[in-house]
């Protein structure tokens, strides 16, 4: 198995050790925070010396402000320097800055949890990990020169005593290689426990990711009723007057006239297409679902399904725009697949509101067998829920019956939850 840090290198081999970069790779990440720890003392000191003394004036907070973001600048760089001792990348934990600006930087770095920590950890180093890094490089460095390098320096002694010294020199500085390592593996651990991503530093990240997701669900929506509406205002009258000027004109021809069938052709095409912009319409957006509510739309998604489909709603009231499009795209989409997949005879949706979740059943006596990832777009329907933060279960077992389960929780101030009127209740559709 490969080793991946100092610390599991301590387990090699003395041979396999003493050949591999490890003490040399140990080494110099002392060394560098030595120094790192050193600069980093020496800057915070004038940030706050120039604080204290320009207090009076803007730049002084400035400065304390610089001060408290250091620690972003030494974390970074220990993370880089902990690739010398630790093959394992430690990720970034801030969250990305979405609006452009340095006061927007400013604010999100500095209500995150993360940058107070990087704080305390580049105080830590620079007050106590550089030191010890120095002792540790010092002890190295005086070792070696007082033993190697005894022939040089020592004149007062016998130059078999000088060579005896160095001699000695070899085997001690060849054992120094493992406290050396061992203390670079322990401080690159202790510094990955204090920089590495924590739970809330996940939650934060999620928390962002899930209002972008938002964001831009609730554009897309806006967008989508836009093009109901020009499809509705627009092609879709145009069309219907067409269709009634292309009927008019066939009254007014003379009996066996030969234009008549290319002016019947054309209604009946006019027709179709009217047809096919209202299922359009329908998908896109439908125009029953924000007038009427989610039982409304449901029983004009099942009054054009090919299968007798019986509804049954029972909702207190109107929910969220949200909740419903949601619910009504689920409603749609299954009983397609109902129709092209299952061979079902007759299918049925329930739904109802239970502990503060809106729950939606689609059952049908189908062949059964349902699979996810054949492509019959029920994870489609689970990403469209998740937005929502709903779930679908689904209960397919060969030879049928199917059921689609859907939940889908509503805010405390759900119109459903405070007392609205009832919505309608019941359908059925040949």
């Amino acid at each position: 198995m490969p080793v991946r840090n100092a610390l599991e290198a301590l387990t090699l081999r003395p041979t396999v050790f003493l050949r591999s970069a490890w003490p040399w790779r140990s080494l110099v990440y002392l060394g560098g925070g030595a120094m790192l720890g050193c600069v980093t003392m020496l800057c915070v000191v004038v940030l706050v010396l120039a604080g204290a003394l320009l207090s009076i004036v803007a730049i002084g907070l400035a400065a304390y402000v610089a001060t408290v973001l250091s620690g972003i600048v030494v974390a970074r760089m220990e993370r880089r320097r902990m690739r010398l001792v630790d093959d394992d990348t430690l990720p970034d934990p801030h969250r990305p800055v979405l609006r452009p600006g340095v006061r927007a930087w400013l604010s999100v770095r500095l209500r995150e949890q993360v940058t107070w920590r990087e704080l305390g950890y580049a105080m830590l180093s620079a007050s106590l990990l550089c030191w010890m890094d120095s002792l540790v490089i010092g002890g190295v460095v005086y070792e070696v020169m007082t033993t190697l390098g005894a022939p040089f320096y020592m004149h007062d002694e016998p130059m078999s005593s000088r060579l005896a010294l160095a001699a000695a020199g070899i085997p001690l500085t060849l054992v120094l290689a493992w406290p050396v390592t061992a203390w670079a593996g322990a401080r690159a651990a202790m510094a990955r426990a204090i920089l590495a991503p924590r739970a809330h530093d996940a939650n934060e990240k999620l928390i962002e990711v899930t209002r972008s997701r938002a964001r831009l669900v609730d554009a897309f929506e806006v967008e989508r009723r836009r093009i109901e509406r020009d499809l509705h205002d627009g092609a879709q009258q145009r069309l219907v007057a067409m269709r009634l000027q292309l009927g008019m004109a066939r009254l007014e021809m003379p009996p066996d006239s030969p234009a008549e069938k290319y002016v019947l052709e054309a209604e009946n095409l006019a027709k179709q297409a009217l047809t096919e912009i209202r299922e359009l319409i329908r998908g896109v957006h439908p125009k029953v679902l924000t007038d009427r509510g989610l039982p409304a739309a449901a029983g004009e998604v099942a009054s054009t399904a090919p299968l007798p489909v019986h509804l049954k709603f029972s909702l207190p009231g109107r929910l969220s725009s949200a909740v419903e499009v949601a619910a009504y795209f689920v409603i749609a989409e299954a009983l397609t697949n109902v129709t092209k997949h299952s061979g079902a005879a007759h299918a049925a949706v329930n739904g109802r509101v239970e502990e503060g979740r809106l729950v939606v059943e689609i059952c049908d006596d189908g062949r059964g067998g349902a699979d996810p990832a054949a492509g019959s777009g029920l994870l489609g329907l689970a990403d469209r829920v998740a937005v929502v933060d709903g779930t679908v279960a689904l209960a397919s077992p060969p030879g049928g019956p199917t059921t689609l389960r859907v939940e889908i929780p509503l805010s405390p101030d759900e119109p459903a939850l405070s007392g609205s009127p009832p919505a309608a209740r019941g359908a059925r559709a040949p």
